[in-house]
């Protein structure tokens, strides 16, 4: 009897009902519309990071609060870092949620000091390749989540140092 059943029930007929277009459903898009990102990275290469504008920056920087700062940190990984290297963490309101920090090729974790600083001002962080930070950093800012992205090129390198009439 079962069997009867199920070998009835696979010989439905189809409906075929004409499909209706342009109607109003209870369906809301939630990723159309809305301003994007005004920092979205395109891609990570060799060069640096390539913003969706064309802009390439070729050394570590800081995407916070829709702008874009260049982060001057020591080229070898950790060796004399300090809290003030994420001091611009301390200053902004409202803080991000989350630091994504990108470590070039691979996931170096940074010291204890500096992790215990990021949460005493109340910074959550996550450490990750910079690849994988761009991509993650992309995703949640287009979400409109607080986050900022503290990253280190692929290929180490610094800043050229250029001094200007003003600084001396």
């Amino acid at each position: 009897m079962f069997w009867k059943q199920a070998r009835c029930s696979s010989r439905r007929q189809f409906h075929n009902a004409p499909i209706r277009q342009n109607t109003p459903t209870k369906l809301t898009n939630i990723l159309a519309g809305g301003e994007a990102p005004a920092v979205q990275i395109k891609t990570i290469s060799d060069q640096g990071i390539e913003l969706a504008d064309g802009l390439i920056i070729p050394s570590a920087c800081i995407f916070l609060e829709d702008k874009t700062f260049l982060w001057d940190v020591p080229q070898a990984l950790w060796d004399g870092w300090t809290q003030d290297h994420f001091s611009v963490l301390d200053v902004v309101v409202p803080k991000p949620e989350l630091l994504l920090l990108g470590t070039g090729k691979k996931i170096v974790q940074p010291p204890p000091h500096l992790r215990q600083y990021l949460s005493k001002i109340g910074v959550q962080i996550d450490v990750m390749d910079t690849w994988n930070a761009c991509t993650t950093y992309n995703l949640l800012a287009e979400e409109g989540r607080r986050v900022a992205a503290a990253l280190l090129p692929v290929t180490p390198r610094s800043w050229a140092r250029v001094s200007t009439p003003n600084s001396a």
